[in-house]
């Protein structure tokens, strides 16, 4: 069996964008596509609708090139233990409010029993500062926490 890993929305974002200016953007996005590439093939991925959600909004051309490239990723449900612990990991957590949609995101991916949470949102949930109130709060919601990560640390050998 294949480690299960959810695919948030900058993922997309980063694949199907052009190339930013931004060296940093631009490094990030090369090694999503490298990701895409090479590695995802070794993974079972997931979505949920908040992702797709996301992937529609802004310009409608690139809306459906971020939409075609999760076409055919499952996509996970959202149930109520989904919103408790995106709202704990809001109210009691290390979260904004401002970024309740990333609680979802965390939330989706910890109570679907997924490995791997792959972003690049290093600012509200790849964020080092942030991943022990996260993994707690899962924990004690009765989630094992995914393992949060960015395509760079997702590469293997």
């Amino acid at each position: 069996m294949l480690p299960k890993v959810y695919i948030e929305t900058t993922i997309p974002s980063y694949l199907t964008s052009r190339t930013n200016r931004d060296l940093i953007i631009a490094a990030h996005q090369e090694l999503t596509r490298e990701w895409w590439d090479a590695r995802r093939s070794n993974f079972e991925l997931y979505v949920s609708q908040f992702v797709l959600q996301e992937c529609e909004a802004g310009d409608p051309q690139m809306a459906e090139q971020r939409l075609d490239v999760l076409s055919g990723i499952e996509i996970l449900p959202v149930s109520h233990s989904v919103i408790h612990l995106a709202e704990q990991l809001v109210n009691k957590g290390p979260l904004p409010a401002k970024a309740a949609t990333d609680a979802v995101h965390i939330a989706v991916a910890a109570s679907c029993g997924m490995d791997y949470l792959l972003t690049w949102n290093c600012k509200h949930i790849a964020n080092a500062m942030m991943q022990e109130a996260i993994r707690e709060l899962c924990i004690q919601a009765g989630f094992r926490p995914p393992e949060i990560c960015t395509p760079e640390e997702l590469m293997g050998d």
